[in-house]
């Protein structure tokens, strides 16, 4: 149940913000945020550089963005990744190693080092010197980088989902139909 009313009035928005909201997929993240307009569409924006833009493998990216859900406890945002997941080739399978955690079987080299990093970073602000040195040898430089950027964003959106009391929407999960038109 949400904590905040989702928002009903767009009049908040300075002129063209509602245009953002509505270039974008009907979900309820996107609904509370507008209670800071301000902040929508840099949290769309930096979310569809890792969704669109980013370099990581797709699986391997929604492996890392599920791991940090299921380590928050964010319901909505594991339920709207898995569908995600899914759609970019995951199995279900898969999904419930990445539940397991890095140790899980069925998981690639990649996946495992992901997930491990994953796990430390969550836990520790300051992840250690063989986290660091596995991942970067694995990702490289702009990958390493890639990847706690990944992680510290989505534990970003879980605190917010989990603050907030963000619902699943009606009917299930909408996709990831991202417009960053504004």
């Amino acid at each position: 149940m949400p904590r905040l009313p989702y928002p009903e009035d767009l009049s908040m928005f300075a002129p063209g913000g509602d245009k953002l909201l509505s270039n974008l997929a009907p979900l309820n993240v996107f609904k509370m945020l507008a209670h800071a307009p301000h902040m929508l569409k840099p949290f769309v924006s930096m979310g569809t550089a890792f969704l669109i833009k980013g370099k990581m493998d797709p699986v391997t990216r929604e492996c890392v963005v599920l791991r940090v859900g299921y380590l928050s406890g964010a319901l909505y945002e594991t339920t709207q990744h898995e569908a995600i997941g899914l759609a970019v080739g995951m199995t279900p399978a898969l999904i419930e190693a990445v539940k397991e955690g890095p140790d899980a079987k069925g998981l690639t080299e990649e996946q495992r080092i992901a997930l491990s990093f994953t796990d430390h970073l969550v836990a520790h602000p300051h992840p250690s010197d063989a986290q660091v040195e596995a991942a970067k040898g694995h990702f490289g430089l702009a990958g390493l980088e890639e990847l706690v950027l990944l992680i510290g964003y989505y534990m970003m959106v879980c605190r917010f989902l989990e603050t907030f009391g963000v619902d699943i929407e009606e009917g299930g999960p909408k996709g990831t139909a991202i417009v960053d038109r504004a």
